[in-house]
């Protein structure tokens, strides 16, 4: 009878059994120790606030060129800051909590998520999303009473539904392979054209140009995130650009993108006296590009993510601190 025991015991182990969401796994055990619960720490990491160079460059070079063509608002300005940081911020949680619900993040290898690890409630993970979501239209509302420009109620209603379906909703665009497209558009020529229009109501080609640039990166910043994951995704029907096109292709969209960025520089570059002196920003922007086009690891792409975030961010205030001066 021990012998049998003994074999009984041992034949589960020889099957394969299937990867789950590790919440649900917890969840259908009822032993909840198994995952500490959601530090402080957990949380702010959960914002990705490396990603919030994505809400400053912008704002930053949208600011900059109003202040160069009329004049500039300091607290429209700030509040711009408030409405794309929000923003940013909303779309992390939100991603963490869809991403989570569908067990997307069930083969992840990129940081740890609230809502797949199981350390936060979904339900948590959402109301935190949404008071970000509500922040950034309050802040909103707060520029169209300033300004008086009532229609850009639309333009931020759409904003949040864009935040919202990246990855939310029965079909969200995110698993279509339109990230990059729409995060171009909107952390790119709607968050710099915008924040130069409502400061002096005119939308000058310098700020259309920085928008592209401001885009590329943003662009190029999901697209590095979504190579890392490219295999992860496809397994759980994540069709992202970089699952759409295959792996070296979206190595080489992603080194096309940060070439974009310093061939839209030159005219400012012509028109700036300081404007060259962005182009040092290189030295961190060509070794990513090499760095994306060789890596072998999920930790050589984690580094070049958090690289191009730093390039974004110094470009971006480097560009706007020449425009102003």
């Amino acid at each position: 009878m021990a012998t049998t025991k003994k074999a009984r015991a041992k034949k589960p182990a020889n099957k394969k059994t299937k990867r789950t969401n590790p919440a649900k796994s917890t969840a259908a055990s009822g032993n909840p120790a198994k995952v500490q619960k959601a530090t402080a720490r957990d949380w702010i990491a959960g914002a990705r606030l490396r990603t919030l160079s994505l809400a400053i460059s912008p704002v930053a070079m949208g600011t900059a060129v109003a202040y160069y063509t009329l004049g500039y608002n300091l607290a429209i300005a700030l509040l711009c800051l408030g409405v794309a940081m929000f923003l940013q911020i909303g779309v992390n949680y939100a991603n963490d909590y869809s991403d989570g619900v569908r067990g997307t993040d069930a083969y992840r290898v990129g940081p740890s998520r609230l809502t797949g690890s199981g350390a936060a409630k979904p339900r948590t993970v959402l109301t935190v999303a949404l008071v970000f979501f509500a922040l950034a239209a309050a802040a909103g509302i707060a520029i169209v009473v300033l300004t008086g420009i009532w229609w850009l109620l639309a333009v931020g209603a759409v904003a949040l539904v864009a935040a919202w379906f990246y990855t939310g909703g029965k079909r969200p665009y995110g698993y279509a392979g339109l990230g990059e497209l729409v995060a171009f558009v909107f952390f790119g020529l709607v968050a710099t054209v915008g924040t130069t229009y409502v400061m002096i109501e005119q939308a000058p080609l310098e700020s259309i140009l920085a928008g592209v640039i401001a885009g590329f990166f943003a662009a190029a910043i999901l697209l590095v995130n979504n190579i890392r994951d490219r295999e992860q995704d496809a397994r759980v029907g994540k069709k992202t650009l970089a699952v759409r096109i295959g792996d070296l292709p979206s190595r080489i969209v992603f080194t096309v993108l940060l070439a974009g960025v310093y061939g839209v520089l030159v005219p400012f570059a012509l028109l700036f006296e300081w404007a060259p002196l962005v182009y040092f920003t290189l030295l961190i922007s060509a070794p990513v590009a090499l760095i994306v086009l060789l890596a072998r690891t999920p930790g050589e792409l984690v580094l070049a993510l958090k690289l191009t975030s730093l390039g974004a961010l110094l470009t971006g205030l480097g560009l706007a601190a020449a425009i102003a001066f």
